[in-house]
């Protein structure tokens, strides 16, 4: 693995730092400075080099692995992708952060539907719907030895889905299927805030969801609706956190 490549002095002062510092990172890896496969300096350094806060650099390295420029590896550090974006791709440096308020807004709608589907779940999951939430909690659980963070990411959407199907209503689980496509992306996002260098918290939030699934296979609608609500509200928490960090930057 190649080494981490030092990164020139570059003081930054503006209102949207993040935006800047993810346009120059991008520039380098065009120009060949960072390369397919390479490491970036840490997160500190980064900071450092530009003049910026943690937590923009956090901002630019999410918004260019959304825009596929960067893949994050939780512990592991931040990779160039071996292959890279078209060259005209656009450049959003707050991508994570556009439409932040409609994904507060999906949450609290999650926040409704699955504390009831997770009730309703206790009341009336089948064996089978048992067997499909623990494959799901599976497959988290081997993303996250494997440090792969989209199966992760699309296991966490199957158990949530899986819920809904163990709820036993079908226009409940129409309305969730509706939502199905903004669920992925609060979860994305989320995960991307929360995990950042932090394998830790991959692994507690496996640990939220297996207290669901437990709660649900005991029959117990009480416990699995609270464990459902404290799960979705750290996550509106984190989000939160992260929308302030970055309104104080700027």
């Amino acid at each position: 693995m190649r080494g981490a490549t030092p990164v020139p002095s570059l003081r930054i002062e503006t209102q949207k730092s993040h935006e800047i510092v993810a346009r120059d990172m991008r520039r380098r890896i065009e120009a060949g400075e960072w390369t397919p496969g390479a490491k970036l300096p840490s997160v500190v350094d980064l900071a450092a080099s530009y003049g910026v806060g943690r937590s923009t650099i956090r901002e630019a390295v999410s918004a260019l692995k959304a825009m596929g420029w960067l893949d994050v590896r939780h512990g592991g550090g931040t990779f160039v992708r071996q292959e890279l974006p078209q060259e005209n791709a656009p450049l959003a440096a707050d991508a994570w952060l556009q439409g932040a308020e409609s994904v507060l807004e999906i949450l609290e709608v999650r926040q409704v539907l699955e504390r009831g589907t997770a009730a309703l779940a206790a009341r009336r999951r089948s064996e089978e719907q048992l067997q499909q939430l623990r494959q799901a909690l599976l497959r988290m659980e081997l993303g996250l030895e494997a440090d792969d963070s989209a199966e992760s990411e699309r296991a966490d959407v199957s158990f949530h889905a899986a819920i809904a199907a163990a709820a036993g209503n079908s226009l409940l689980l129409s309305l969730m299927d509706s939502l199905s496509q903004r669920m992925t992306e609060t979860i994305q996002r989320t995960r991307e805030l929360w995990f950042y260098e932090e394998k830790a918290s991959a692994e507690q939030l496996l640990i939220e969801h297996k207290g669901i699934y437990q709660a649900i296979e005991d029959g117990d609608p009480e416990q699995a609706e609270a464990r459902m609500e404290a799960h979705l509200a750290k996550v509106e928490k984190v989000l939160n956190e992260a929308l302030a960090d970055t309104r104080n930057d700027d």
